[in-house]
């Protein structure tokens, strides 16, 4: 019989909470279990195992993620929307370090089609269309943000560059820059690779 009161929606934003104040790979069912005071098998009409929980965050993070990226762009161009979305991404990891690390999950196919990532890669491809990039170099460049996003915000919450000036603040603006100044001098392609 369902505890009364849990649902799997509130178990999920519990482990989402969890995840930030814990860290992501630390949700269990088990560990949200004994949250609630119940044993795991309570939960097991709610979840159908850890990954289901761990894949339930990661869905709820990208959505709340998109909210915040859409909110942050609205009626911006150029390097102001640039700058718009990197200061999004990056807010939201530090005030939700663990929903960030869910929404880095791997999905199954079907499920990431189905979720907020798609949202994702539609605003950077409307950010991307004031650089006027066409294909393949606009999927060339979507990685780039994204790798180049993540990359730092990753770095920066590892502490990796807290040892040395000048401080991150600093460099995020540059690098934000940098990308910028990529983004409107995009090369040509070399012939290298398809």
């Amino acid at each position: 019989m369902a505890r009364a009161g849990l649902t799997a929606e509130r178990l999920t934003l519990a482990g989402a909470d969890m995840a930030d104040e814990v860290g992501f790979d630390k949700v269990t069912v088990a560990a949200l279990a004994r949250q609630f005071g119940v044993k795991d098998a309570s939960l097991y009409s709610h979840l159908k195992n850890s990954q289901d929980l761990r894949t339930r965050i990661a869905l709820l993070a990208l959505a709340e993620l998109a909210d915040h990226v859409s909110a942050a762009l609205a009626g911006r161009a150029g390097k102001d929307a640039l700058e718009a979305s990197a200061n999004a991404y990056r807010d939201y990891a530090r005030e939700h370090p663990g929903r960030y690390a869910a929404a880095q999950l791997r999905l199954d196919p079907e499920v990431a089609a189905a979720s907020a990532g798609v949202r994702h890669a539609r605003m950077t491809r409307a950010i991307l269309r004031g650089y006027d990039l066409s294909e393949p170099d606009q999927t060339h460049a979507v990685r780039l943000l994204g790798s180049v996003f993540h990359g730092y915000i990753t770095m920066e919450a590892g502490g990796s560059f807290s040892h040395s000036d000048p401080g991150t603040e600093e460099t995020w603006v540059r690098v934000l820059d940098a990308l910028d100044a990529l983004l409107r001098n995009w090369p040509a392609p070399t012939g290298g690779g398809k």
